[in-house]
């Protein structure tokens, strides 16, 4: 099984995608133990030098800063920390986001500036090898003071409680730790806070939406490409002539795309094409571009996060400074997920429309692409599913960064509401998904009238796969089991775009 050493360098989103597919063992680098160890030793002895509180290490939290602890008492107020702050509401989240909040807290820990011990950050790691997963909630964080009620119940099992999942089955902590051989941790001053501050939830989210997202920006390209052949529309709109004069990097790029895909294709350059198609074909470059440009920006958004220090306060051994600040505040992820999930709710807004154009009769296509329209109804009915989806996300686009509630007696006066525009950033990505899983199948559909042969090699090839999974249909059929199997067929591969 592979390794892969945290604390060496920084994360990314190639990395990412391989550890999600793997699941490879994780450890901390030998330069990461250093740092770590490094840091702890530094604030064990600014504690038993220093006179003045330090907020979350000698004091108590949030509105309570003011209240000092003493010195016996620093451990039982990190334990009294998490305990407190498992508050966490409604369904238990995936195990892969899970896994990656301990992957990418390890990780904000492994960069020395939280005062932590290394055994603590190594029982995440044994968390995630061992593929343990606490069970996290999906409500109640406000994206500041960071992902407070979600963290705690991530962090629960090092202290021996909560519940996690363990070989698919939900089972106590202490059962579970004990049958792998792992002990609980005893915190010490700051860890708890440690633990509890930071983006982790947020950040993790986000990762899964951009991975997602860069993916089906790619995805809406090749489907698009389908329903225009389909649809007997037009190529010069992806001229890179066009392109060029208004030279926004993803619709340069997605224009390109489409070119290639249908390089080679005997049905696109035929005559006798009307002459303008309607802009849910037409504006294709323009539209998956500027999600495409989208979906960056918020890459580097996310990107940024998941290798910074985003707990509080944060320590600097060798500036002997303590600093309280505000790095746990979700800001920049809240903006990020709600500007994502508003350009990836238009990629299956102009998708669906290619579906409404595919099945109304027009160009030569029969009425709802059946064979025997009157008698069957042919796909009259999946688009009313892809509008349905399409109509939910604008309704979850409604951004949560505008909105902020008091909390903790007027200390924390301003939150991001990142957690709820992550949360909401993942229904949408997945919702898109499904638009787009509608549109091969119905676009496929089309496209046999027109003849798979005549299309290109790299859509006849890609096509002639996707048949095995998701027959021509004849006749009625339960429709539902041909949009499940487009489902799992754009799920299960990678989308490779001819060179």
């Amino acid at each position: 099984m592979k390794t892969f050493s945290i604390g060496d360098s920084p994360l990314n989103f190639d990395l990412l995608g391989e550890i999600i597919e793997q699941h490879p063992q994780l450890n901390l680098s030998n330069s990461a133990l250093q740092r770590i160890q490094k840091c702890r030793d530094y604030l064990d002895a600014k504690i038993s030098s220093q006179k003045d509180p330090v907020y979350g290490i000698t004091t108590g939290f949030g509105s309570l800063c003011n209240r000092s602890i003493p010195v016996d008492q620093l451990e039982q107020l990190q334990t009294n920390l998490v305990i407190s702050h498992a508050c966490g509401i409604g369904n238990p989240i995936d195990d892969e986001i899970v896994g990656l909040m301990l992957l990418l807290k390890a990780h904000a820990l492994s960069l020395g500036k939280s005062g932590v011990n290394t055994n603590t950050v190594q029982l995440l790691l044994d968390l995630y090898n061992h593929r343990a997963f606490p069970q996290v909630r999906e409500l109640g964080s406000l994206g500041a003071s960071g992902d407070l009620a979600p963290l705690a119940h991530l962090v629960l099992p090092l202290l021996g409680l909560g519940e996690m999942k363990y070989q698919g089955k939900i089972r106590q902590t202490e059962e579970v730790l004990k049958e792998l051989n792992l002990k609980p941790v005893r915190l010490q001053s700051k860890e708890g806070l440690a633990l509890l501050n930071g983006t982790q939830f947020m950040s993790a989210h986000g990762v899964i939406v951009v991975l997602k997202a860069l993916k089906l920006a790619e995805l809406a390209d090749i489907t698009g490409a389908i329903s225009l052949e389909a649809y007997n529309g037009r190529i010069d709109p992806f001229r890179d002539e066009i392109q060029q004069v208004r030279p926004h990097p993803g619709q340069i790029t997605t224009a390109a795309n489409v070119r290639r895909i249908l390089n080679g294709s005997n049905l696109i350059g035929k005559p006798g094409k009307a002459v303008q198609d309607p802009y849910s074909f037409r504006c294709i470059p323009q539209v998956h571009g500027a999600v495409k440009d989208t979906a960056n920006y918020v890459a580097e958004i996310i990107h940024r996060e998941i290798n910074s220090v985003t707990d509080n306060p944060t320590i600097f051994p060798d500036d002997d400074l303590i600093l309280s600040g505000g790095n746990f505040h979700g800001e920049p992820l809240a903006f990020g997920m709600d500007f994502l999930s508003i350009a990836l709710s238009e990629l299956g807004n102009i998708a669906e429309r290619r579906v409404y154009r595919l099945i109304s009769g027009q160009r030569g296509l029969p009425e709802f692409l059946s064979p025997h329209p009157g008698l069957n109804s042919g796909f009259m009915i999946p688009q009313y599913a892809a509008a349905s989806v399409v109509s939910q996300n604008k309704q979850l686009c409604t951004p949560s960064s505008v909105d902020s509630i008091t909390s903790s007696n007027e200390q924390e006066d301003h939150v991001s509401m990142g957690a709820n525009a992550a949360t909401k950033a993942l229904r949408v990505v997945n919702n898109v998904e499904r638009i787009l899983s509608i549109e091969l199948l119905v676009a496929s559909q089309a496209l046999e009238f027109r003849g798979l042969s005549e299309t290109s090699p790299f859509l006849a090839s890609l096509l002639k796969e996707y048949r095995e999974k998701v027959p021509f249909v004849e006749d009625d059929v339960l429709m539902y089991k041909w949009m499940d199997n487009s489902l799992e067929f754009i799920q299960s591969r990678k989308f490779k775009l001819p060179e």
